[in-house]
């Protein structure tokens, strides 16, 4: 039996809650010249991309977007890298990590630890979609969306192709 999925969001409401926090993050960093903007793979790393776009369409700053791998199933036993970044790029920047769904912040919090080891200026978290079972110390400075569920119940962000939505299943 396949659950039915409910549309929570569609592809209007979630590009204006891009624009949005887009306007959130800038009012935010209005001191920087220059944002990190790290994307949880694989949703993460699209989100942060439109992200990016969507800052630097609106504001003076300037964007780098990188990829945090991490083998979410599994994050005690593969280690989580950023693709395609010498570590000497994040000194003293500000980061914003991006994830799709924050659930119980696990995937954040082990996400985090890419950047322990650099002394960067500091850290926010933005997702699309904050469901608030917190197991973890993370709570995201943006979310698009606030949505109380049951621990059974499932959320689907898909960010491109004509489904562009946020399901809830």
């Amino acid at each position: 039996m396949t659950k039915e999925k409910n549309l929570i969001l569609n592809a209007i409401q979630i590009e204006q809650r891009i624009v949005r926090m887009a306007y959130e993050i800038y009012e935010n960093n209005l001191s920087e010249k220059h944002l990190m903007m790290a994307g949880v793979s694989d949703n993460g790393y699209v989100f942060a991309s439109m992200m990016s776009k969507e800052v630097e369409k609106i504001s003076p700053l300037k964007t780098s977007v990188v990829r945090v791998d991490i083998n979410k199933a599994a994050p005690f036993t593969d280690d989580v890298h950023i693709d395609n970044l010498a570590e000497k790029e994040l000194v003293k920047k500000p980061i914003v990590l991006f994830d799709d769904v924050l659930n119980s912040g696990k995937t954040a919090a082990f996400a985090l630890k890419a950047f322990l080891n650099t002394n960067i200026k500091k850290i926010e978290v933005a997702v699309m979609v904050n469901r608030s079972h917190k197991a973890f110390p993370i709570y995201p400075k943006y979310k698009g969306y606030e949505l109380a569920t049951t621990i059974n119940e499932h959320v689907e962000v898909i960010l491109k192709g004509k489904e562009k939505g946020v399901y809830l299943f």
